[in-house]
C-alpha cells in the first residue's frame, strides 16, 4: 500500500511538502487563520482565543500569544496551562510541536520540526522530513531562540536569549548558546534571588 505525502511526514520519512495538493491546502487554510488572527486588534482578546483554540491541535487551559504569529498547520500544536508566546513566534509545525504547562516564550522564537535534505538533488525536488519537538513543564525561552527538528527539553528549564537547540535538554538546568549547551543546574540561590 502505497502512502500519501501527509502519511510520510507523520511517519518521519522524506516527504512532497510543496506539491502535494493536501498538504498545500492545509497550509492555506492555516496560513488564513494565522493572517485573521494577526489583523485582530490586542484588544479583541476573545476573537483572539477563538482563533487559537481553533487553529491549535489542543489547548489545554489559559493562551496568550502577541501576534504577529506563525504556524504551517496548526492542528499539530498542543498547549498546556498558561502558554504565553512573544512577538514574532514561529512554529513550523509538519510533526507535533507539543508545550507543557507553563511555558513562556520570548520574542523572535522558532520551534522548526521541518528538515531539508542535504543533497541538493532531493531537496530541490520539494522533499523533506517533520521530526516532533517536544517541551516540559515550566520552561522560559529567551528571545531570539530556534529549536530544530527532533528536539525534547525537559521541566524547569530556562533556555537563554539567542541559543540554538539542536539536541535535548534534560530538566532543571540552565541551557544556552550556539549550539545550545547545559551551563549549570537550577539551584535554590536561582529560586531565592529576588525573594525579599
Amino acid at each position: 500500500m502505497t502512502m500519501t505525502e501527509k502519511e510520510k511526514a507523520e511517519a518521519g520519512v522524506l516527504y512532497n511538502n510543496k506539491y502535494d495538493e493536501e498538504l498545500v491546502a492545509e497550509r492555506m487554510a492555516c496560513n488564513d487563520l494565522c493572517h485573521a488572527l494577526n489583523l485582530l486588534k490586542p484588544s479583541q482578546l476573545a476573537e483572539r482565543e477563538a482563533i487559537l483554540r481553533r487553529l491549535f491541535g489542543a489547548v489545554k487551559g489559559e493562551i496568550e500569544i502577541s501576534t504577529p504569529f506563525y504556524c504551517d498547520y496548526g492542528y499539530h500544536i498542543e498547549v498546556g496551562e498558561r502558554f504565553y508566546a512573544n512577538y514574532n513566534c514561529v512554529i513550523l509545525d509538519e510533526a507535533p510541536v507539543i508545550f507543557g504547562d507553563d511555558v513562556f516564550i520570548g520574542p523572535h522564537c522558532g520551534f522548526y520540526t521541518a528538515g531539508h535534505p542535504i543533497d541538493f538533488v532531493q531537496r530541490n525536488k520539494g522533499l523533506e522530513y517533520a521530526l516532533p519537538i517536544k517541551v516540559g513543564n515550566n520552561v522560559w525561552f529567551g528571545g531570539n531562540v530556534s529549536v530544530l527538528p527532533g528536539v525534547t527539553i525537559g521541566d524547569d528549564v530556562v533556555i537563554g536569549a539567542g541559543s540554538l537547540v539542536n539536541r535535548d535538554i534534560p530538566s532543571g538546568v540552565i541551557a544556552a548558546g550556539n549550539p545550545c549547551k547545559v551551563i549549570r543546574k537550577i539551584s535554590d540561590t536561582d529560586r531565592n534571588r529576588y525573594l525579599k
